[in-house]
């Protein structure tokens, strides 16, 4: 694999989900300054239409990606986990203690793979299966930041920021 290959560039989030022990732990993290970056100079629509950028490259970068290794789905593809944790992003502030609650929480749903999670990682395959199944994570660690700001309040945030 060679990261001069650009779709394999992209899918493997500059080569983070090459690295060998947990890719998507991998490329969740290297998400976080990107979007921590991205959050603190553009307003929240403009990171937001990044992050669909990201999504469609996703799909095109994975589906040339798995064509070129042969295999689909690969953990080494990891640019789903940045699309879906950047999304996760957009409902937190910038602040370290919001960023580490919002990885937590995506990568425990990307890896418990609740339903329908599992199930659209089983059934659909090529870049689009391997973008989507990670979206609909992200999905569930956005319930999760509902219930904490309705239980805790907004403020919680602020109120516990590392850096503000």
């Amino acid at each position: 694999m060679s990261l001069k290959h650009p779709p394999t560039l992209l899918a493997t989030w500059f080569g983070a989900g090459l690295l060998p022990t947990a890719p998507g732990t991998w490329g969740a993290l290297a998400a976080l300054p990107c979007g921590a970056l991205l959050r603190y100079f553009l307003d929240l629509p403009l990171f937001a239409a990044a992050t669909l950028l990201v999504f469609l490259v996703g799909i095109w970068a994975c589906e040339r990606y798995i064509q070129f290794i042969k295999i689909d789905d690969p953990p080494s593809a990891v640019i789903d986990e940045v699309a879906a944790q950047w999304m996760v992003l957009w409902f937190v502030p910038l602040n370290v203690w919001a960023y580490l609650v919002a990885f937590i929480l995506f990568r425990g749903f990307d890896i418990l793979k609740p339903w329908p999670v599992s199930w659209l990682d089983r059934k659909l395959k090529g870049g689009f299966g391997t973008m989507i199944d990670d979206v609909v994570a992200a999905l569930y660690a956005l319930i999760i930041l509902a219930i904490l700001d309705l239980l805790l309040g907004p403020h919680f945030w602020i109120d516990h920021a590392l850096f503000r």
